[in-house]
């Protein structure tokens, strides 16, 4: 089994090669389809993240240990399950595998909200994940069916997707329904926001991006209106396009994004943050509950939102964000290109030895055909 490593915080990910592992008890060994680069990627192998004012929060703090085999976005086609997997699960079916995984144990995993588990197990960050030409699951219920779907069609619904359908869902009804719903960053995370709020009904949706091809990107994906957030005027352009605004999801979470959001909010709006980039940011405390707005953080997602997403794309055809295939051994280029903003969709690492089909780059206008 070949797969590439974190072995030092910000060096080089390393090949290793070992025995591909045979399942045991419960555990399903999955043939690696595609996997996804994600920013979270980026943290976990630079090894930390940024709390503003100089403070820094250590992936090693988190419990990360080292060698580590990167990538939660993972599909991939069933090789051997152990004596104890469910007889339904055979080999050659393809799944998406929930990366989000807890103790099993806690009151917490028992509520099924296994993503907020205090003693987490996430596969490519506390375990091995899909940076690999295999993977192993701990347990078929993990496995998500996702139909006609391509690998790398399917493969980032596991973090970008489910994020942001968690996100989406913290919503109320009758705000997506009738009101503007503005998305900050039309990166992975925005541009999949896009997609899942047009497909949940939302009646407008605004974008805040920087940069100009992302921009295009948000609009071919269901967008009604994109703002420079560079320009000068962006949040009367905002306001402009999106009314008055109850609800902001922020994908970037960097001090000034939450910021545009806060100040964005109409009275009674609601910010939700997923996005990690960091820093700190000064806050009123009176003026949250004068102006009666509300700050939630969404973390990931759980099993069963990731169950309920897969059945809405196989359901509603979301337009599906563009993405672009690398072959395994390019996943220390794709973290690259990753952090300094070269990418416009997803990147997805597939194997090198020709198996997967799909590994030309998509095209956005490709992508909506499932």
């Amino acid at each position: 089994m070949i797969s590439y490593q974190v072995t030092a915080f910000g060096e080089p990910l390393t090949r290793a090669e070992r025995p591909t592992p045979a399942p045991q008890g419960s555990e399903v060994l999955l043939r690696v389809l595609a996997a996804g680069v994600c920013h979270t990627d980026i943290h976990t192998w630079e090894g930390s993240y940024d709390l503003g004012g100089s403070k820094r929060l250590s992936m090693q703090q988190r419990g990360v240990s080292l060698p580590l085999t990167l990538g939660h976005e993972t599909v991939g086609e069933v090789v051997a399950v152990g004596p104890d997997a469910p007889g339904d699960v055979r080999p050659g079916q393809r799944y998406l595998v929930y990366p989000w995984i807890g103790c099993g144990d806690c009151k917490v995993c028992r509520r099924g909200r296994e993503n907020l588990c205090a003693s987490p197990r996430f596969l490519g960050i506390f375990r091995p994940g899909g940076y690999s030409d295999h993977i192993v699951a701990p347990h078929a219920r993990y496995l998500v069916d996702i139909g006609d779907l391509r690998p790398e069609q399917a493969a980032p619904y596991a973090c970008s997707g489910l994020t942001t359908y968690s996100a989406i869902r913290k919503i109320p009804e009758d705000v997506l329904a009738e009101e503007s719903v503005v998305v900050i960053g039309a990166g992975g995370l925005g541009l999949m926001g896009v997609t899942l709020l047009r497909a949940l009904g939302c009646a407008n949706v605004v974008v805040v991006e920087p940069d100009g091809a992302r921009r295009g990107a948000a609009l071919a994906a269901g967008a009604h209106a994109a703002i420079d957030a560079g320009a000068a005027d962006a949040a009367a352009q905002v306001r402009q396009a999106a009314g008055a605004v109850w609800a902001v999801i922020d994908c970037v979470g960097a001090a000034s994004t939450v910021q545009l959001g806060l100040d964005l909010l109409t009275k009674g709006g609601q910010l939700i943050l997923v996005g990690l980039f960091g820093g700190e940011l000064s806050l009123s405390p009176a003026l949250v509950p004068m102006r009666a707005i509300s700050i939630e953080g969404s973390y990931i997602g759980n099993l069963d939102e990731l169950k309920a997403l897969m059945a809405l794309v196989r359901e509603r055809k979301p337009i599906a964000i563009p993405t672009a295939c690398r072959c395994l051994d390019g996943a220390q280029s794709a973290l690259a290109d990753l952090a300094a903003g070269r990418v416009v969709g997803r990147l997805l690492l597939t194997p090198a030895d020709g198996t997967a089909s799909e590994a030309s780059p998509v095209t956005l206008e490709q992508a909506t055909q499932p």
